[in-house]
């Protein structure tokens, strides 16, 4: 880093200044984001009562010479930013130069630092403050890097410190931020620890999937499927730069500008299998360019990846990593830093969205039988560490959402930067070099961690192939993929309601209804796209009466009703006749097929676009199409409708989120039978 220098008060006054000492896991923030500034590789946490009492981070970055430690304490002294555009292309995680003096202002502040090199550095220097006045500056011979001792935080401000949380609630807040940053920086040594018990030990490891590996355990990795995607940057409807910021090239007599390449945005992290669902968005976690951020044009974009994947009322798991130039992303915007805007927000949008769909559709994962039994949508925060919580649930089952929130803290308005999900216990205090005794896992060798774990190399997300899809997996690792419901052979129904089928992966139970609406879904929205909708002519126009919300809705998609397959017009005050219908489904079925959509759009609180009104009637349309359950079915069918659905692109779920096929593996059949 540079030296440190005071910013001018016109620049000073663009920086969205704000509150930076909220609570305890605010400093750890600040602190932690300065140590990653400096370089470090090696960063230790240590807190007491929750980080009231005490914080300590020592690292070894760069460090400071005495000059600079001084004036770090000065409000906007920093070596991250010089002037105002600067603030355009913010490349770290920290630039306002307001953490350390507000951090001093309230706590007894106690720092040691020493620079790298140089012959002015062969000693460090010791500052201690006391409520925001200087108490001791003197040197000492210190190792290199910067260590920050907080302590008594608040005790100057009663009124403030009364309002602080439990000390299991402020310790989990503070675990959570760790732990996602160490997810972040696999590259770095990351330590917390709270008063004797080492809470997270997480030593360099090869790439993202053995981190996640190393803090959570095989168990919630195989939960998860990797998403990795490159696409370049075009400046499409945005201002050329000023001439006095090209580089003028003279080449054949003639002066020509040569503008930077815009660059590229790069997205790679783990998304859950549609099994996993959560009530909230708690289990959302998205870095952009390193920073922990909570951006709801990202989450938006989420959200429609999964779309008539998972039912629309719950939220998957996220573990995601954004990358793209640092001028492409304003961090300036919030002053907790939490909240960025993206110069492109459509195209970062649609990347996201299109991303992670493309990554659903290529595994197809096969929900397991006995999962899929225990699974439901909790509040809880969905990545646990099992070394953080002793004793906690298993991370993706848990029937009491309201308990589980009551002891994973939310991400909430006053601290939208950390992230409860940590059940704390007394600690055990277990021996250290148990911690690492992953079974089969992973070696740790020259200090770097080695997948050897059976099918983690497959998960690896690192390395990013040109053609910006998912790297390949190795098949002979690969679990069973709904791929395999090509090779089904039906052997009956159970109840005539679910068909049951069999190949070499185990045994499989299809949902009949759901599977045959899944290929009428994707049927309609084809030939929506293709303009070639199936319609059929009622016997006798149908006229229904409609309420004012109704007749609100129904005005505004009357041209996309007409579009699939209906012919409806007003008849009366508050009426319609419908006299066409789309093919399949029954005259019968046609008034409440359309009550109910009218009713499920008049009560969403967002406003629709024109894909999900699409998506809603194609949904609505493949219902009542579909395939009943008590139904018998022949053996062609049963082979017809397998067939069908194997070719579908999403043969997980039915458009409204429930799961359409249950795997029984072999693996558990032999289990059950005591064969393993």
């Amino acid at each position: 880093m540079g030296r440190i220098h005071v910013l001018p008060e016109h620049v000073a006054n663009k920086i969205a200044a704000g509150e930076v000492v909220e609570r305890p896991a605010s400093v750890v923030k600040e602190l932690l984001e300065n140590a990653l500034d400096a370089g470090a590789t090696r960063i230790k946490i240590s807190v007491e009562a929750g980080g009231k009492k005490l914080i300590q981070i020592v690292d070894n970055g760069c460090g400071m010479v005495r000059d600079d430690a001084m004036l770090a304490f000065e409000r906007h002294a920093t070596s991250k930013i010089k002037d105002a555009e600067d603030l355009l292309s913010v490349a770290t995680l920290g630039f306002r130069g307001e953490a350390l003096p507000s951090i001093a202002s309230v706590s007894r502040l106690h720092l040691e630092t020493r620079a790298a090199d140089g012959a002015e550095n062969e000693s460090g220097t010791i500052i201690e403050i006391n409520g925001g006045r200087m108490a001791r500056v003197e040197e000492a011979g210190l190792p290199v890097g910067t260590s920050i001792t907080v302590r008594d935080l608040f005790f100057n401000t009663p009124a403030r410190k009364k309002f602080l949380k439990a000390e299991s609630t402020e310790l989990s807040h503070i675990a959570s931020l760790v732990t996602h940053y160490a997810l972040a920086h696999p590259e770095k040594h990351f330590e917390l620890h709270s008063m004797a018990n080492a809470m997270l030990i997480a030593p360099p490891v090869a790439g993202y999937s053995e981190r996640v590996y190393q803090v959570f355990g095989k168990e919630t990795l195989d939960q998860l499927i990797a998403v990795a995607a490159m696409q370049p940057l075009e400046r499409v409807g945005l201002p050329q730069p000023p001439p006095w910021r090209r580089q003028e090239v003279d080449a054949d007599d003639e002066t020509r500008a040569e503008v930077e390449a815009p660059g590229e945005m790069r997205i790679h992290g783990f998304v859950s299998k549609p099994e996993i669902q959560k009530l909230n968005r708690n289990s959302i976690f998205v870095f952009v360019n390193g920073r922990l951020i909570r951006d709801r044009l990202v989450q938006h974009a989420l959200t429609e990846a999964y779309r008539n994947i998972i039912p629309p009322t719950v939220y998957p798991v996220v573990l995601m990593f954004l990358e793209l130039p640092a001028g492409e992303v304003d961090v300036n915007v919030h002053p907790s830093k939490t909240e960025v805007r993206f110069r492109q927000q459509t195209v970062m949008h649609d990347f996201v969205r299109d991303s992670v769909r493309a990554a659903l559709m290529k595994a197809r994962p096969a929900p397991q039988f006995t999962t899929e039994i225990r699974a439901h949508a909790t509040a809880s925060t969905g990545l646990t560490s099992p070394n953080l919580t002793p004793g906690a649930r298993d991370w993706e089952a848990s029937s009491e959402p309201a308990a589980a929130a009551a002891a994973n803290p939310a991400w909430n308005a006053a601290n939208d930067f950390a992230v409860g999900g940590f059940a704390l216990q007394a600690p055990s205090a277990p021996p250290l070099s148990a911690r690492f005794q992953f079974e089969g896992g992973i070696a740790v060798e020259a200090n770097a961690a080695i997948p050897v774990a059976r099918g983690l190399g497959a998960k690896s997300i690192d390395a990013i192939p040109d053609n910006g899809c998912a790297p390949a997996i190795d098949a002979s690792e690969e679990e069973p993929t709904l791929d395999s419901l090509a090779t089904l052979r039906p052997l009956g129904q159970i109840r005539n309601s679910f068909i049951l089928a069999v190949n070499g992966d185990g045994l499989w139970i299809i949902d009949q209804h759901v599977a045959h609406e899944r290929v009428l879904f994707e049927r309609i929205l084809k030939q929506r796209a293709a303009q070639k909708v199936e319609s059929q002519r009622l016997l006798m126009p149908m006229v229904l009466e409609l309420s004012p919300a109704q007749q609100a809705v129904f005005s505004e998609i009357a041209d996309e009703l007409q579009h699939n397959g209906f012919e409806a017009e007003p008849f009366g005050a508050r009426s319609v006749a419908v006299k066409v219908a789309p093919a399949g489904v029954d005259a019968a079925a046609v008034e409440h097929m359309l009550h109910e959509l009218l009713d499920q759009i008049s009560r969403e609180e967002q406003s629709l676009n024109l894909e999900k009104i699409r998506a809603r009637i194609a949904a609505s349309i493949a219902c009542h199409a579909a395939i009943k359950v008590n139904m018998p079915l022949e053996q062609n069918k049963m082979e017809w409708l397998l067939a069908e659905l194997a070719k579908t692109e999403s043969p997980m779920s039915c458009p409204h989120g429930r799961p359409v096929v249950l795997r029984y593996s072999v693996k558990e059949i032999q289990k059950a039978f005591k064969r393993i």
